[in-house]
């Protein structure tokens, strides 16, 4: 039986090296929440950044609702790390994203997302009181050094300093986030978890919406753009996400995120014409090395 304690996780169900299904999950992933930094970037010419989230959410679980299997009910002991997911998973760091690209381009914003599998990891080793094994290990370590790669340029920058610093902290709740999600995946499937935390985040980001929504004006343009944020990059992608953790872990399956960076530099360099960095492209390689390490098979301890 999994662990019910609120901050809890678990084993995944595969140590095995990732095989087609994992990669398919990954890639999947990897493409729309790549895509989702272009997205917002296109929103915050007519949207608040807090309207960009709630609005995000909203469509996210309108999405699932058309689901039949997503409106199976939970169990009542579960709801509580339901609530807390709602807020980790997605009030809190979908609201930093699209503040933080007020002062960071969008591709510099999906490489530093590229860390939150560092922050499952630790999260992972301290709520399983073990450390990833030594394959995992070394991939992760492999990929911090890309993240410094990635992320001196931006550094250097005084001004982006507030956006960065966000990024970090939404990448921190991501990592908690993956670890808490698997046991109630492994419980109920991704779709009735993810329609639930994604209704409680609606009403965590309500307020801050509707307060700045006299500083948005309506475009169809930027709603087209939110309503592929919501419907994708929160409502499917949540979902792959949280079947690919339930099915590796929370520290293998985040190494999608290592990924992420790819995506997000080739849309934000190619259709928002934003500079492109050789030492971030550098740093983005390097991230890959250690996301192929990480992938391999699991030792349980």
């Amino acid at each position: 039986m999994t662990d019910r304690r609120l901050l809890s996780t678990s084993e995944g169900a595969k140590a095995d090296a990732f095989g087609v299904p994992e990669w398919l999950l990954l890639a999947a992933v990897a493409t729309i929440w790549g895509s989702s930094f272009f997205f917002i970037e296109i929103a915050l010419d007519a949207f608040s950044p807090y309207l960009i989230t709630w609005l995000r959410i909203a469509f996210g679980a309108m999405a699932l609702l058309l689901v039949p299997a997503a409106r199976r009910p939970l169990e009542q002991a579960d709801w509580g790390r339901v609530a807390l997911l709602g807020a980790v998973w997605m009030a809190l760091p979908l609201s930093a994203f699209p503040v933080a690209q007020q002062w960071i381009d969008s591709s510099v914003a999906g490489m530093l997302n590229s860390s939150m599998p560092l922050f499952s990891a630790l999260i992972a080793a301290l709520l399983l009181r073990r450390l990833p094994g030594t394959r995992q290990m070394a991939g992760l370590v492999i990929g911090f050094g890309g993240i410094v790669l990635i992320s001196a340029p931006a550094i250097q920058d005084d001004s982006s300093a507030f956006g960065i610093g966000l990024i970090l902290a939404a990448t921190v709740f991501y990592g908690l986030a993956a670890n808490l999600v698997v046991p109630l995946q492994q419980r109920y499937g991704a779709l009735p978890v993810l329609l639930r935390v994604q209704l409680v985040a609606v009403v965590l980001t309500a307020a801050p919406a509707l307060g700045t929504i006299s500083a948005s004006r309506f475009d169809l343009t930027a709603l087209a753009a939110v309503i592929a944020l919501g419907a994708l990059g929160t409502g499917v992608a949540f979902v792959l996400m949280a079947t690919l953790v339930g099915r590796v872990g929370a520290t293998r399956g985040s190494v999608t995120i290592y990924f992420v960076p790819v995506v997000a530099i080739v849309l934000g360099t190619v259709l928002l014409s934003e500079p492109f960095l050789v030492i971030s492209f550098a740093g983005t390689l390097v991230v890959l090395a250690g996301a192929w390490l990480t992938s391999r098979s699991e030792a349980r301890r």
